[in-house]
């Protein structure tokens, strides 16, 4: 190994050294990220990247919306609001450990709730898209959403350790998901509505297996900081 692949290897470990990730895309993943984060300019913080990424949350609502009073190619929106969500939403924390410059829980707070919201966007923009009672789905994807994140706070509470992924499902899967669902509705009108069925059936599956592992992690913690207060009482 080169000096050159060394020093890539120990900066890419350094801006991912806060988090666990195990989707199927980590790999090219986070070597796109860090050509970005060397070369975007100053002026543009981790906040504003936030913000850009909220952003392209609100570009897939009003494609939906757009899409829904007029044109289908409206959607294409949020094809580019899935894109610009995933620039924003990648980036933040990542410059932030690239220029030194990070604020640990104050990030970590920032992009649970901006993540929320991006959720909570999306949906509504679906919601208004959807009809003949297919405005439902549009309600279990964002509550389904919702419960794989709190699984996610939880579990960086028992174990000490940030993951963001469902095995080789994460974010950036989703994204890329939504968007060809989105491609493909502009060519067969009403197909986006079966697939979103189809995510919310195995986001109902996968949470359902999170969470015994999740709870298996719990008494697994319990019975270790049991172990502990014997262990201090008899040093007592």
């Amino acid at each position: 190994m080169t000096d050159l692949e060394v020093a890539e290897r120990a900066k890419k470990k350094k801006l991912f050294k806060d988090r666990k990730r195990t989707n199927i895309l980590s790999g090219p993943e986070q070597t796109f990220i860090s050509f970005l984060v060397a070369r975007i300019p100053a002026f543009i913080t981790p906040n504003r990247l936030t913000a850009i990424g909220l952003f392209g949350s609100l570009l897939v609502m009003l494609g939906f919306i757009l899409a829904y009073y007029g044109s289908q190619l409206f959607l294409l929106l949020g094809v580019a609001g899935l894109f610009i969500n995933w620039f924003g939403d990648s980036l933040d924390g990542r410059i932030a450990y690239y220029r030194n410059i990070p604020r640990k829980w104050y990030g970590f707070s920032l992009d649970i709730v901006m993540d929320w919201v991006g959720t909570v966007l999306i949906g509504m923009g679906y919601f208004f898209y959807a009809k003949d009672g297919y405005e439902v789905l549009a309600f279990l994807f964002v509550v389904l959403y919702g419960w794989a994140m709190i699984i996610s706070q939880l579990r960086y509470r028992i174990t000490d350790v940030y993951t963001i992924d469902a095995g080789l499902m994460g974010p950036t899967e989703i994204r890329i998901v939504i968007a060809l669902m989105i491609l493909i509705e502009m060519l067969f009108f009403n197909t986006i509505h079966f697939f979103v069925g189809g995510i919310c059936v195995i986001l109902f599956i996968i949470n359902i297996i999170d969470t015994r592992k999740l709870l298996k992690l719990g008494d697994d913690r319990d019975i270790a900081d049991r172990k502990v207060k014997e262990l201090n009482k008899l040093i007592d």
